[in-house]
């Protein structure tokens, strides 16, 4: 993004925050957050006197009561405005992932022509919403399934994983006990007719969104400790306040002088607030957003980041989340008496060609294998395209003949011929297959040549980033809808702590609630539809941009790269909002110290006179005091503010340590600053008179 874009955005953001800020001074919006509306409710109060003191029914100074409103104003306005660009800012940053809702488009045929219909039937374009059970859809290699249903016509193979999460491709054909297709799969090959099984919210994806539903979202323990924490120091403080007032007037009676003001009572409410982090909560949650954000990871809500932070275990899809979603050629076993030269130079030949993920996979591995010595397919080769019949693909060309294919069907090609293929061979393939790859065998016309290994490739680098979740305490489990044998193999190569074989959309979900109700804090990536019920219950929930809607729309974070390291990035960023949310609420806590000696000695020690020896600031008066209190509040807000945008650099540390850094650094701040700015501040308005 260039400097003049970003300029604009920027504007474009503190332009939509002020809109945001206005909008928050109804009450209706401030009783949101309870201690700055009790602020709000002090500024308004104060203002009204203010109003009564020009009008000369209220006995107090109208300068004095003025400036106190305003800056009690000030206040609110600094805390609306902190909440208001936290919002803005994660509306701005989910528009780049939100996306309109597209339609299926599907080409449904008349009952009438299903005997004729074929691969070149014009049929009529419908969108998926328009489809009825008993419709007739004809899908295309490369289509996308509308709507879930049976197979009348044709065979093909479908790439299920999006919704299923096995990420093998699957036959799926008329007349046969797999004639069954779900929305939302893509057929790889040939075509198919359906017949379209339910009606609009009936299908399988319906299914899923009831699930995503009825999945619940939890706090945070720190954001309960600390909503907790918020809510006894208000009503502590509130009812001090209260007592304090028939106190005094009670004590000034029999002393034969006047009470304290109300307007010091209710500035002094505010100054004894947690003010400072109840008004800069959403300045954190934003700050998490724009630093996962430069890792190119969206999330939805600084909670989301916050959770982060305390996650235990990680649930991590399979398919296109660990490995790269397509099985990939991995290796290359030739036959007796057949070179491995000869071996992969035929399985280019017999790939090169195919346009699908598994014949372009095994293209580049044997051009890559072969270098310099590859020998390029000639003009006139003929391209024999992949069926679900056949379940071969290849070429031919000067007489030659190269096929690849599954075990079975080359088998039956060689059988039409006269051949056989070399025991060798087929049992390479039977232990290939049982260790959960694909077994391919490469052949000619005469003979087979070898046998190829497909299979899911683990994304590079992925041990070593488990091994960093595992030092930061994260237990790591793998869960997957391939069977218990491929998934042992693909887990202990990925060096994850755990796997779930054989996972339904529902097993899934009831592992992550069990976890949750034995109290850990369970974090999961995925990118197919299948994993979102899962997502969505999830107390973090990142999704693969590579992934379905559903799952994007399940998750609480959309990951744009692709890529499970990212999540190290994220529970960095959760535990530095943690830290940053901790410093300041030391802070706060802290800085009241200071606020007690300042106003309390000069607001009550011309009623309580032994109160003098607690003045150690020395200020003027008990306007002076009360006002350089509240300045000190609202820029103390606007001072912290930064550090709350910018975050705390995360180091890993033990909670102790943690604990002793905070107190010595933003507790000893936070207790000597008040003493500082308060002074300077009463100096300056006894100096102007504006404290008189």
């Amino acid at each position: 993004m260039t400097r003049r874009r970003r300029e604009k955005a920027q504007s474009e953001l503190i332009r939509s925050a002020l809109i945001g800020m206005a909008a928050r001074l109804t009450p209706q919006r401030q009783i949101e957050n309870p201690v700055m509306f009790l602020v709000w409710l002090a500024s308004v109060v104060v203002t009204g006197l203010w109003l009564g003191s020009l009008a000369g029914v209220y006995a107090e100074s109208a300068v004095f009561t003025g400036l106190t409103a305003f800056v009690l104003w000030v206040t609110v306005l600094i805390a609306a405005f902190s909440e208001s660009y936290a919002e803005s800012g994660a509306k701005a940053r989910a528009e780049s992932l939100k996306t309109v809702k597209e339609s299926v488009r599907a080409v449904r045929i008349a009952e009438s022509d299903l005997s004729d219909a074929g691969p070149e039937t014009a049929g009529q374009a419908v969108t998926s919403e328009n489809l009825r059970r008993g419709d007739l859809i004809l899908v295309r290699q490369g289509e996308i399934i509308a709507a879930d249903g049976e197979v009348v016509k044709g065979i093909a193979s479908v790439n299920e994983s999006a919704v299923t999460g096995e990420s093998a491709p699957v036959v799926r054909g008329a007349g046969t006990d797999a004639s069954a297709v779900t929305a939302g799969t893509t057929v790889l090959s040939d075509w198919i007719i359906v017949r379209v099984a339910n009606d609009p919210g009936e299908a399988f994806i319906d299914r899923i969104i009831g699930m995503v539903e009825s999945a619940e979202r939890r706090k945070t323990p720190n954001e309960k400790a600390l909503s907790v924490l918020l809510l006894v120091l208000t009503v502590i403080f509130v009812m001090a306040t209260i007592t304090l007032l028939p106190f005094t007037q009670y004590s000034a009676k029999a002393a034969g002088g006047g009470s304290v003001s109300h307007t010091v009572l209710l500035g002094l409410l505010v100054c004894l607030l947690p003010t400072t982090i109840g008004g800069l909560l959403s300045a954190v949650g934003a700050a998490g957003m724009a630093r996962l954000m430069k890792k190119n990871v969206v999330a939805r809500s600084g909670r989301a980041v916050e959770a982060a932070g305390d996650v235990d275990i990680l649930f991590l899809d399979k398919t296109g989340t660990i490995t790269f979603g397509d099985r990939r050629a991995e290796a290359v076993f030739p036959a007796e008496g057949v070179t491995r030269e000869e071996a992969l130079q035929a399985a280019y030949y017999a790939s090169a060609a195919d346009p699908t993920p598994e014949g372009r996979s095994l293209a580049s591995f044997a051009a890559g294998k072969l270098g310099r010595s590859l020998k390029v397919l000639p003009d006139e080769a003929a391209f024999i395209p992949f069926s679900a019949q056949s379940r071969m693909s290849g070429v031919s060309f000067s007489g030659a003949t190269y096929r690849k294919g599954a075990a079975d069907a080359v088998e039956a090609f060689l059988a039409a011929g006269g051949k056989t293929v070399p025991a060798d061979l087929t049992g390479r393939a039977d232990v290939v297959s049982g260790r959960g790859s694909t077994a391919l065998i490469v052949c000619t016309a005469e003979k087979a040549l070898a046998v190829v290994e497909l299979k899911d490739t683990v994304k590079p680098g992925i041990a070593a980033q488990f091994a960093q979740l595992r030092r930061m305490g994260i237990r790591t489990v793998m869960i997957t809808g391939d069977s218990t044998l491929t998934a042992a193999t693909i887990a202990s190569e990925a060096g994850v702590d755990d796997f779930l074989a054989e996972a339904t959309p529902e097993k899934k979900l009831a592992k992550v609630r069990e976890l949750q109700d034995a109290g850990h804090m369970v974090a999961m990536t995925g990118d197919g539809t299948n994993d979102s019920p899962a997502l969505a219950q999830a107390d973090v929930a990142v999704a693969m941009n590579t992934g379905t809607q559903a799952a994007r729309e399940a998750a609480n974070m959309v990951d744009l790269d692709s890529s499970p390291a990212k999540l190290i990035d994220i529970v960095r960023i959760g535990k530095q909002m943690l830290m940053t949310r901790g410093a300041l609420t030391t802070f706060s806590l802290a800085n009241d110290i200071g606020k007690y000696f300042a106003v309390i000695p000069a607001a009550f020690m011309g009623i309580y006179p032994g109160l003098q020896v607690m003045n150690v600031m020395g200020l003027t008066n008990p306007q002076t005091a009360l006002l350089a209190t509240v300045i000190f509040n609202a820029l103390s807000m606007a001072a912290l503010m930064p550090l709350a945008l910018k975050g705390i650099r995360y180091r890993p540390m033990s909670a102790q340590r943690l604990f002793r850094r905070n107190l010595l650094i933003y507790g000893l701040g936070g207790l000597v600053s008040p003493f500082i700015v308060i002074k300077a501040a009463d100096w300056l308005l006894a100096f102007t008179g504006l404290g008189a």
